[in-house]
């Protein structure tokens, strides 16, 4: 490895450590945020230097197990705990828990996401509403494997202190999850009972 090639991954290893640091103890999920904060505290402006994301994600779960693993185990139990109340909550709409709360790299404020599925938004929608739940609407991009982009309806909630985000989806799209923005393969998703194992047997 030439020394150029050298001084560029170590730089990347390093923004790629303080992205999680940022993430981890500053509250910061958007990783886009965290590389352009991180590129302005080491005064980095080359972008080739900038690590992808699966290599945040990486940095940030090496992280948590070096400075609070003990904290973050009881995070993210926590996190699953709530995932599947409100996943029996949604049963009637299928919900998938993706995100944070199903890989284990979770930050200061991680929130919990699902996906549900249901003929039309207004169904979710109207559910949420008649049991008085104040909902955010928002959008979400999604790029799909087949390389198609959509534009997924949003609800935003809280439970508790907990922030729950719900991207809803058609039914035929369950049976194809859209491409993870950290490696870009198919989303990671899980049913209730896999969360429920997962709080069983402690695994990731």
């Amino acid at each position: 490895m030439s020394r150029h090639r050298r001084e560029n991954h170590r730089l990347k290893t390093l923004l790629a450590q303080e992205c999680a640091r940022i993430i981890a103890e500053e509250g910061i999920q958007d990783f886009r945020s965290a590389k352009r904060k991180a590129a302005l505290r080491l005064a980095v402006a080359d972008k080739t230097a900038l690590p992808d994301n699966a290599e945040i994600e990486q940095a940030l779960l090496d992280h948590q197990r070096l400075f609070h693993a003990d904290r973050q185990a009881l995070q993210l139990r926590s996190l699953r705990e709530t995932a599947l109340e409100a996943m029996r909550f949604l049963a009637n709409f299928r919900p998938r828990l993706v995100g944070p709360a199903l890989t284990g790299a979770v930050g200061l404020h991680a929130d919990i996401r699902l996906h549900l599925f249901a003929d039309t938004p207004l169904e979710i929608l109207l559910f949420l509403t008649e049991r008085r739940i104040p909902v955010e609407i928002a959008e979400r991009r999604l790029r799909m494997s087949n390389g198609t982009e959509v534009h997924a309806p949003v609800f935003r909630f809280s439970a508790g202190d907990q922030p729950i985000e719900l991207t809803v989806f058609p039914p035929l799209a369950e049976r194809e999850a859209p491409c993870s923005p950290i490696d870009g393969r198919p989303m990671r998703r899980a049913h209730l009972a896999e969360v429920e194992a997962l709080l069983t047997d402690g695994g990731s």
